[in-house]
This record gives C-alpha cells, sequence and structure tokens, in this order.
C-alpha cells in the first residue's frame, strides 16, 4: 500500500485572503499547500520599502523564510497606469492611504483620471514573485496583464483594483470574470505559470 504523500507547505507572506485562494488553485498542480503567513503569530511583519516590486517581493520572501525556516513566497504587485507616468505602482495598496481600502485605492484612481478620455486610460498589472528557501535559494517570476482603466467600477468579484480595470478582448473588468477565468490570464496567473516552471526546473 501506498503511503500517501503530504502536501509541500509553503508560506504566503501575505496576509490578504484573495491572494492565498488564487495561489492555491495555482499551486495545486504542484500538489504544494500555501498557507498565509496569518498562521505563524511570531511571524514579523515586512516593510515593503523597495523601489521595485522585485525588492519587496525579494524581501518579503526571504524575511520569511528566514525567520520560519519554511519555503515562502513572496508577491509584490500594482497597477501602473500610463497617464499618471506608472502611478500609483509599488503604491498600489496604499495610494489613498497606508490604511486604505480597496474602494478608498480605486476611486482617488478615477479621481484623478476624470478627464483623460478610455484611449488614454492604458494601464497593465504587473506581478513579481520571489521563492525563497531557507537555505538562501531565491526564484523570482515576473507576469503582467494589459487593460484600461473604466470610468466606473463593474464587477464584484476578485480585490485591489479589479473592478475597474478594463479587459477590451473580454469587454468587461477584472472583477467581472469567473475566477478560473482570472486565473488564467491575471498577471498573477502569469508570475506563477513562470515561477512553476523556474521550480521544476530547479528540482523543487
Amino acid at each position: 500500500m501506498f503511503e500517501q504523500k503530504s502536501p509541500k507547505k509553503v508560506v504566503l507572506a501575505t496576509r490578504n485572503q484573495g491572494k492565498v485562494r488564487e495561489f492555491n488553485k495555482l499551486l495545486a498542480p504542484l500538489g504544494w499547500e500555501a498557507v498565509s503567513v496569518t498562521v505563524y503569530p511570531d511571524a514579523p511583519e515586512v516593510v515593503e520599502d523597495g523601489e521595485t516590486f522585485e525588492a519587496n517581493a525579494v524581501k518579503k520572501a526571504t524575511t520569511i523564510a528566514n525567520h520560519l525556516g519554511l519555503p515562502a513566497i513572496g508577491d509584490d504587485s500594482g497597477l501602473e497606469v500610463d497617464a499618471l507616468m506608472g502611478a500609483p505602482g509599488v503604491y498600489s495598496a496604499r495610494y489613498a492611504g497606508e490604511q486604505a481600502s480597496d474602494e478608498e485605492n480605486w476611486k482617488k484612481l478615477l479621481g484623478e483620471l476624470v478627464d483623460v478620455p478610455l484611449s488614454e486610460r492604458t494601464a497593465r498589472f504587473r506581478c513579481v514573485l520571489a521563492y525563497a528557501e531557507p537555505n538562501g535559494q531565491v526564484i523570482v517570476a515576473r507576469g503582467s496583464c494589459e487593460g484600461l482603466i473604466a470610468h466606473q467600477p463593474a464587477g464584484d468579484g476578485g480585490f485591489g483594483y479589479d473592478p475597474v480595470f478594463f479587459l477590451p478582448q473580454r469587454s468587461c473588468t477584472m472583477a467581472q470574470l469567473e475566477p478560473d477565468e482570472k486565473n488564467r490570464i491575471s498577471h498573477r496567473a502569469e508570475a506563477m505559470q513562470q515561477l512553476l516552471q523556474k521550480l521544476r526546473e530547479a528540482g523543487l
């Protein structure tokens, strides 16, 4: 009788349960189980003070992996709007303030674009994932998803800026997609597929 292999546990350096759900779906093919850092009350808060998504992702992953002695994934992602010179960028999660809600962030964004026509509201979600082992090994992957900033929010799925991120090819916002569809096309999905490939190549 074969002994069932327990899933490999990887800690996500995030307290965002929406991200935890997405990662678990994406990691399922590897037989891995993703758990939030909230499972470990003594885990340190990581200050995202990097100037790039990559710097923040690597810092989060390595800090948590070193502290817990477990593999960790750090995710830094955000929205770049061309009409705003790439803002909000690394400040996406706190665009309207340190404790701002998702709705407060996208409302501020819409306010700053109020006079900009749809054709000039080009934007992209970017995601950088960093996988870190306690032994110091780090693997980085990147993904992006192009779209436009809608004039009004639509949809109640997803999180963050999803309600105002319009996908012309699908004629809907990211928040209107079914979760499985979003997990196929999102910036995080693209980065995750790249990370999975790199993990396989590394024999992990």
